[in-house]
C-alpha cells in the first residue's frame, strides 16, 4: 500500500506527495493522523528560506508549537536522504518531533541522520520554492492507495 496526499495552499498552489511508511512508520502515521484530522488546516509556513526549507505546521505559527505530544526520530536504517522535494520532520532535538514538518529546497546532507525523511514531494516542489513566511495552508490530506 502506498500513502500519497497533498498541501493545497490559500492561493491555490498544490503540493503533492508521497510518503515512506516503510522508512518510517511511526512519523507517517503522525503526519497521516494529523493531516486527516485537519490539524494543518489553516496553519502557515513560518519559516521560509530559499535555497533551504519550507517549514510548517506551527499551531503558534512562529515555530515553538507542538500537537501536545511529541515522537521518537526514525533516522536509524532509514535510507532517504534530504534530496530535493524530500519532506521531513522538524525537531528542537533528538526525539521532539511532533507536528512541524519541512520540505527540502536543495540537498542538505548534513540534515541526513538527524532529521527524519518521512516522503517527497511528487509535484509541485516549484510552489515550496517560491514560498513566503506566513504562506496559508487550506488543506493538508493524506490517502492510503493499493
Amino acid at each position: 500500500m502506498s500513502k500519497k496526499g497533498y498541501i493545497l495552499m490559500e492561493n491555490g498552489n498544490k503540493i503533492e506527495f508521497e510518503l515512506y511508511p516503510e522508512a518510517a512508520p511511526n512519523t507517517v502515521a503522525n503526519f497521516e493522523k494529523l493531516a486527516n484530522e485537519d490539524f494543518y488546516d489553516g496553519l502557515t509556513f513560518h519559516r521560509v528560506i530559499d535555497g533551504f526549507v519550507s517549514q510548517g505546521g506551527c499551531p503558534r505559527g512562529n515555530g515553538t508549537g507542538n500537537a501536545g505530544y511529541t515522537i521518537k526520530c526514525e533516522t536509524a536504517g532509514n535510507p532517504h536522504k534530504h534530496e530535493a522535494g524530500s519532506l521531513s520532520m522538524a525537531h528542537a532535538g533528538k526525539d521532539t518531533g511532533s507536528c512541524q514538518f519541512f520540505i527540502v529546497h536543495e540537498p542538505q546532507p548534513h540534515l541526513n541522520g538527524v532529521h527524519t525523511v518521512f516522503g517527497r514531494v511528487t509535484s509541485g516542489l516549484e510552489h515550496a520554492k517560491a514560498m513566503r513566511n506566513g504562506d496559508v495552508m487550506k488543506e493538508v490530506k493524506v490517502e492510503t492507495e493499493g
